[in-house]
Order: structure tokens, then sequence, then C-alpha cells
């Protein structure tokens, strides 16, 4: 089967030497939803830029559909849609003008121009809202908008360069219940960067974790979260005694980090069957528990483990930043 994304070897070097990719390999089968997660710098956008033609490597190739990107730039743009992470509608005009200026752009003959254009304002729920001037949206209506304007041409790999960036939760999830709807309707192949770990970890069948150029780890969310230690937990007795040390100590699956009196600490991998016998065991020798504490291994936990630093906290001014220049843009500031 021919993969929808094939990354072999590349290394991109800007101007001045700087590295911004050394050495990426990565596979996406078609028809499923992959995330590229790592902090700012990591080679993210340089990547994404790559695949849909914008740039060109320095070494190695990047094939989509068996296309290559630097010598076959006109079959791949025909079977991708994209969505940057900055701005790309004229905000001084309507959403269904906006629509009908890149319907001409794609090349979609004039006959099925409106057709198309009202089909997939309705499917992102906003018909009603077509002959307003975009300026007025809502980020979470523009963001739809502008997945729909990538949609026009039924792309058989959508590309999302952080696609809910400073949206409030409902807005992000009407996003992605969209995105959702359309790849299962049409099996479309989805490749996204995203800043999001509970994003990645909800809607990717694959991630792929980045980090100063390089893929320094990859699989689902489940195998990720694996190689860290598990899932940590907390108990607190009510009587301080070595019983539950006892107790704990003798399950398998789990390994003791603490214990001080009233109360242990433990990592356990498969903690919805592992805990609930723990805690039946406490109960059936009379052990009263106070307090409970559970912290899940998340993404960020597998990226502090592999670098030592957090995705969220470097992200944070950056994201900002970004926030604010698609708001001053809508403005036209």
């Amino acid at each position: 089967m021919v993969l929808a994304i094939e990354v072999r070897d590349l290394v991109k070097i800007y101007p001045g030497g700087v590295k911004a990719l050394n050495g990426v390999n990565l596979d996406v089968d078609e028809g499923k939803i992959y995330a590229l997660l790592g902090p700012n710098g990591a080679g993210k956008t340089t990547l994404i830029r790559i695949i849909t033609t914008q740039i060109r490597q320095t070494k190695g190739y990047v094939k989509v559909f068996g296309y290559d990107t630097s010598i076959q730039g006109s079959r791949v743009r025909a079977l991708i849609g994209y969505v940057p992470q900055e701005m790309s509608l004229w905000n001084d005009l309507t959403g269904y003008e906006n629509m009908l200026i890149y319907s001409k752009i794609y090349g979609i003959p004039s006959s099925k121009r409106r057709g198309l254009i009202e089909e997939l304002l309705e499917f992102m729920d906003l018909e009603e809202a077509s002959n307003r001037i975009v300026r007025t949206y809502s980020g979470g209506m523009i963001r739809r908008l502008e997945i729909a304007i990538a949609l026009m041409h039924k792309p058989r790999l959508l590309v999302l360069d952080e696609p809910t960036i400073g949206l409030d939760p409902v807005a992000r999830k009407l996003v992605w219940e969209k995105i959702s709807e359309y790849r299962k309707e049409y099996d479309m192949t989805i490749f996204f960067a995203t800043h999001y770990m509970d994003e990645a970890d909800r809607y990717a069948d694959y991630i792929a974790l980045m980090n100063r150029g390089v893929v320094i780890a990859r699989g689902r969310a489940d195998e990720l979260k694996q190689t860290i230690e598990g899932n940590r937990v907390t108990l607190r007795l009510s009587t301080s005694g070595t019983d539950i040390i006892n107790i704990v100590s003798k399950t398998e699956g789990v390994e003791i980090l603490s214990f001080n009196g009233d109360t242990i600490e433990f990592t356990v991998q498969n903690i919805s069957y592992v805990l609930p016998k723990i805690l039946e065991e406490l109960f059936r020798n009379n052990l009263k528990i106070c307090e409970i504490k559970i912290h899940e291994a998340t993404l960020d936990d597998v990226f502090i483990k592999l670098t030592g630093r957090r995705i969220s906290e470097e992200e944070h001014g950056r994201y900002r930043e970004a926030v604010t220049v698609r708001k001053m843009i809508r403005r036209g500031s």
C-alpha cells in the first residue's frame, strides 16, 4: 500500500546555518489521523511546509501518496488540503466571498461553485453567517471557514497546523467534530500539529513527538504513555501501619515509590484493573482509606522523561503571540 506521507532522512538547513530538521523519518498510513507534538523550534512547521511544497528540503525526501514533493509539487498540491497556523482569509470580505475566491484558485468549474460552497457552509454550520464580514466572526467560525475552504477540492490528505489555536473548549470540540465527520465520510487522511496534549490523545491514531529537529518517539498514545513507569497513585490511611505496604507490594504490576507511616505512593500500568483489586483487599483487612490521589500518565509526562522539558510550558508564550496576531488581522490592524 502507498503511504499517505513518507519522510526519509529529511534535513532542512536555513540560511545562516540553522538546522530546523536533522534526519526526520516518518510514515503516515492512508486513512489515519496523525499528530505532531513538540515545543517551539522542534521543526513541526518546517516539516509541514515541506510536505505542502511551500519550501524545499536540504537533504532527504518527502513523498505524498508516492509523489515526490520537490519534483512533483503540482500533483502533491492537488491531493492536499492545507490550513496554516496563520490566518488565511480576507477579513473585509464575507465568508461566501472568501470561498468564491478560493474556488476559482482551486479551478472548480463555475457551474459547480455555488452548490459546492453552499454545501460546505452548511456542513460547517456557517450558512447563516455566510453573508457576514469575516471580521465579525468568532475564532471558531474563522477556523471552520478555513477548513471548509481546504476541503473544497475533496483532498485525500488534510494538513492542519494548530487547527484549534486560541479557541475555547466548546469551539475546539465543534471544529474536531466537523473534521472527524468529514474524514469518516470520505476516508481522508489527517496530519496535524498541535500543542494541546488532550487533542492529540483524543483524536490521533498515531503521534510523533519532535524535539530539536528530530522525531524522538512515535506510536499510539497508549503505547507512548506505557514507556514511562505508569500511572502514579497515592493512598493515605486513617491509621499508620505496615499492613498497607504488605498488601500493595504483593499486587502484580505495582512498583512502590515511597511509604511513610499512613501514606503509600506507587505506580501501576493497568490502573482500571489493578486499583480496584487493591482497594478491595484493603477493605477486606479493615483498613480505612482517607484519601486517594491518582495521576494518570500523559503525553507531557512522556516528553518530560525523554527531554527533561514540558511542551506546554515552552509553548505558552508563542501561542499567546499567535492568537494576538490573528485577532489583530481580524480587526484590520
